[in-house]
């Protein structure tokens, strides 16, 4: 792995020095199976003392990164970060089949799931309606659900629909649709034309924490995306948050 210079941190040793080795799993410079640097070559590019370089491998051993060998060292193991490409699930399914989002996790060798949290009609947040034109106090349809792969959550998700386009609709209904509200939507005559994606990286909310089980503190991504239609008709805005160690995005232009 290639040494950077060194650099102040305000970050406690145990957090830099688990970032350090994260890093160099995540990116491919320590290989699984590869053993980590040793406790003496941290001490010297850290200053760490025996327990701190513990802490940070115990950090890395929740995160699921690390194994130990017992008396032969510590371990890269195989990450479970995966590349997803958000360009390739705007569209619904037009037999009614799976999301497109498992669909493609299962292409990867992964087992995809969903499971529906809630549908509620509710003040949404402000850059929601700013997307939809909304008032203070105006509502809208949420649909709240957590994505899995491999039975671990992932990807915490949180739709929001008009109400015109929601009301009397499977969309506003607590149940699974068949081909997702998407299909709902491209039905009644507003397929999706166009989406438009922020990404940010944040620390996670309590609830985000709770819903996606993050095992330690790690940063989150989310992706706030909102789809347009005929007319250019904004028909859904959704928030995406996605577990940052399980995740990278890929973008193609």
């Amino acid at each position: 792995m290639t040494e950077q210079p060194e650099v102040e941190s305000i970050w406690p040793v145990q957090d830099q020095i688990a970032a350090y080795l994260r890093d160099g799993i995540l990116n491919g410079d320590f290989q699984p199976g590869e053993p980590l640097p040793s406790s003496r070559k941290l001490t010297e590019r850290f200053g760490a003392a025996a327990q701190t370089i513990k802490n940070a491998m115990g950090i890395l051993e929740k995160e699921g990164l690390i194994y130990t060998r017992r008396g032969a060292g510590i371990y890269a193991r195989e990450h479970r970060q995966r590349t997803m490409t958000p360009a390739e699930y705007k569209t619904p399914p037009t037999d009614g089949g799976k999301y497109q989002w498992i669909a493609a996790a299962e292409r990867k060798g992964l087992a995809g799931r969903s499971e529906l949290l809630e549908v509620e009609e509710v003040v949404p947040p402000h850059l929601v309606r700013e997307a939809f034109g909304l008032g203070e106090g105006a509502t809208a349809i949420l649909r709240r659900q957590v994505m899995f792969l491999n039975d671990e959550p992932c990807e915490l998700v949180e739709v929001y629909f008009p109400l015109d386009l929601g009301q009397g609709t499977p969309i506003a209904e607590r149940r699974r649709i068949k081909g997702g509200a998407g299909r709902v939507l491209a039905e009644a005559g507003l397929p999706p034309l166009r989406c438009v994606d922020k990404v940010a990286a944040r620390w996670p909310t309590p609830h985000q924490q709770q819903a996606l089980k993050m095992p330690t503190k790690l940063p989150v991504l989310r992706q706030f995306r909102v789809t347009y239609s005929t007319g250019d008709r904004p028909i859904q805005a959704e928030f995406m948050i996605k577990a940052g160690h399980l995740y990278e995005l890929e973008y193609e232009f």
